[in-house]
């Protein structure tokens, strides 16, 4: 068995949806990136892949390439299902926290966790998604965006 942690931090964004765990949540502002900007399941990306010791999320898929601009996250946590494959591994769970001031995202999460479960092949009885605040202390407390921390456990198939 072996761990990894993920950790991404994205700026709020005008004009763009903000998504997390590939659930598109109702809010003034997404998140910047090249991709969705989907914080949640950029950092569970790089807790899979740092687990398996295959890089980063800008290994992959660097944001310098346009091939992925504007794409699902969610479909890149599927690519990245695929890679640890390929290496002989399989997901046994993760957990998850987003770091928000703003929205409140517990009427979401639930779905996060399905969809990213989906993405991942395993039961959502295996995915944990959960969200806090900062108290509005430091960047993410005044609401210039969103973080988010996760742990992913990877096990040889």
């Amino acid at each position: 068995m072996r761990v990894g942690i993920g950790y991404d931090v994205h700026p709020f964004a005008e004009g763009r949806p903000l998504v997390l765990g590939g659930v598109t949540v109702p809010h003034a502002s997404g998140l910047e990136g090249n991709s969705d900007g989907d914080v949640l399941t950029h950092a569970l990306i790089d807790a899979l892949l740092g687990a398996a010791a295959l890089g980063d999320i800008g290994t992959h898929f660097p944001s310098e390439d346009q091939q992925w601009r504007g794409a699902s996250s969610v479909d890149l946590l599927a690519q990245t299902r695929n890679l640890l494959r390929e290496a002989g591994f399989g997901v046994a769970n993760v957990d998850a926290t987003i770091v928000a001031q703003a929205p409140k995202l517990a009427p979401y999460t639930q779905e996060m966790r399905e969809l990213l479960a989906q993405a991942l092949d395993v039961d959502p009885g295996n995915v944990s998604v959960k969200a806090t605040t900062t108290d509005r202390l430091g960047a993410i407390g005044r609401g210039e965006g969103i973080a988010a921390v996760t742990v992913a456990l990877i096990d040889s198939t």
